[in-house]
């Protein structure tokens, strides 16, 4: 499972930064070029700032949140998977994390503090870019995971916590208090 993750996490990085190359060289910051109209738009903006640009003169904060949530899914979390679903949700999550990341460290203004450039424009929404969209499509998947019971290695989460020779969520049988 280490193996797919992790293809999985350098297939995202490479399309988020593939994608990123075209858009900077083949247009100008604030060019929109329709792609299916009304729907999707190409609309290149660069983005110092989190979600919706917010956070703008934080960008350093956004970095080091990045690097840490990179670190502790690839040390922590990647050894421990044993399941198809948690091996990609966690290789998308750290694929896209480390796409954003590699701009906040490498794209101008300065080292940490580079802006995310984002393109992809959809009618009253934010602009994103392919990291955005395997970070979002991986928190999905990540949150139906643990909402229905899906451990990281594999296994299924107990009902209830156990309580003595019951769980919590049995009733207790008549004449057993």
């Amino acid at each position: 499972m280490i193996l797919l993750t992790t293809a999985l996490a350098v297939i995202a990085l490479v399309l988020d930064q593939v994608t990123k190359r075209i858009v900077v060289s083949n247009m100008y910051e604030g060019q929109a070029i329709d792609v299916f109209p009304p729907l999707l738009r190409w609309y290149f903006i660069r983005n110092s700032g989190a979600a919706f640009s917010m956070g703008e003169s934080v960008t350093w904060i956004f970095t080091i949140i990045q690097a840490a949530v990179l670190v502790y899914v690839a040390i922590f979390l990647v050894r421990k998977i044993g399941s198809l679903p948690w091996a990609l949700a966690l290789g998308g999550l750290m694929g896209g994390v480390a796409g954003n990341l590699t701009d906040r460290l490498f794209r101008p203004p300065s080292f940490g503090h580079g802006h995310v450039v984002d393109f992809i424009a959809l009618p009253n929404f934010a602009i994103f870019n392919v990291a955005d969209m395997f970070i979002v499509c991986s928190m999905i998947g990540i949150c139906l995971l643990l909402f229905t019971g899906r451990e990281i290695d594999g296994s299924r989460a107990a009902h209830g916590k156990k309580t003595k020779n019951r769980t919590e969520a049995e009733p207790e049988a008549p004449g057993n208090e």
